[in-house]
């Protein structure tokens, strides 16, 4: 049986464009060029059918370690909390009030962005804090 190599990450949503210029903006991702035969993204989408624009967007890690992520138009809502979400993993190797301090400091940054900071999430006895978050579609996910 072959192993995986490469993994893509699915968002579901209203305004995928949106939503995932969001996610370039919190992960440092790319979008790539637009097709062949297209100066621009907008001039790709203008030569779809009126029901097929805007209906994806897609983008990458620019150094090809982390997964894509695609982002793809469904016509219902979200209803319910996710089943899986990601960590954004800020906080990696910090601890106490200076790890607590960093993770703040990148949700006030996403927070401008358009996401809601739900829940801190304080230390314990097993775990450190984090802090949970919304992205512009409610979409949940945590600063780790």
């Amino acid at each position: 049986m072959a192993s995986v190599k490469k993994v893509q990450v699915t968002f579901d949503c209203a305004e995928p464009e949106r939503v995932g210029r969001f996610w370039c903006e919190v992960l440092g991702y790319v979008a790539p060029p637009p097709p062949d035969g297209f100066a621009t993204w907008d001039d790709f989408n203008r030569s779809l059918p009126a029901e097929e624009r805007g209906s994806w967007f897609a983008c990458s890690d620019p150094t090809g370690v982390g997964p894509r992520l695609y982002f793809q138009r469904v016509p219902e809502g979200k209803v319910a909390k996710n089943r899986v979400h990601l960590d954004v993993r800020v906080g990696t190797g910090l601890v106490g009030d200076e790890r607590l301090a960093t993770l703040q400091a990148e949700s006030e940054r996403l927070v401008a962005l358009g996401a809601v900071q739900v829940q801190v999430l304080l230390a314990d006895e097993e775990n450190e804090s984090c802090i949970v978050m919304q992205d512009v579609e409610g979409n949940e996910f945590c600063l780790d």
